[in-house]
């Protein structure tokens, strides 16, 4: 008797595994309606509606999050938008899904320049560079990019208040 009850919850959960294996998909399939969307959103940005292109793109990845190509134009329009850390965390999550894919890893790697973490950017850099036998686009980009350095802050770009005398 305690056989069977063993049997039968090990039998039930294999079907369960078995299953589940079965309705995932593969990485490289990502669904048409996110790619539909996604060119829908590169469409929008180019025509300068960032935030349809934006709404467009979240659509995408709420429909399929390993869209990576979605993750990238997302962080373009938050670099766009003057939001260095949200682009990092959405780079990040594009590398998340691929880690070698040198135009997320050159667009992080602009964004941590405009933070400031220049020394991050070189990694970056470096990493570009181990990627790409010989010299490469992302990499001569993000190489002009870390030379010029971060933007100056708005603080430092003010001029010194005035006294005032009270008479």
């Amino acid at each position: 008797m305690r056989i069977t009850a063993i049997s039968a919850a090990a039998a039930l959960m294999l079907l369960s595994v078995s299953t589940s294996l079965m309705a995932q998909r593969p990485d490289d399939q990502i669904d048409p309606k996110s790619l539909a969307l996604l060119e829908e959103g590169r469409s929008a940005k180019a025509a300068g509606n960032l935030d349809g292109a934006q709404d467009s793109l979240e659509t995408a990845l709420a429909i399929d999050p390993r869209n990576r190509q979605a993750f990238i134009v997302l962080a373009e329009i938050a670099r766009e938008r003057a939001l260095p850390g949200k682009a990092i965390r959405l780079y990040r999550e594009a590398l998340a899904l691929e880690p070698n894919d040198v135009a997320a890893l050159r667009g992080q790697g602009e964004a941590l320049v405009a933070k400031g973490a220049v020394a991050k950017a070189r990694e970056n850099l470096a990493k570009i560079n181990t990627l790409c036998s010989g010299t490469c686009g992302e990499s001569t980009a993000l190489a002009a990019s870390i030379a010029k350095g971060p933007p100056p802050t708005a603080t430092a770009q003010a001029e010194p208040a005035k006294p005032t005398t009270a008479n």
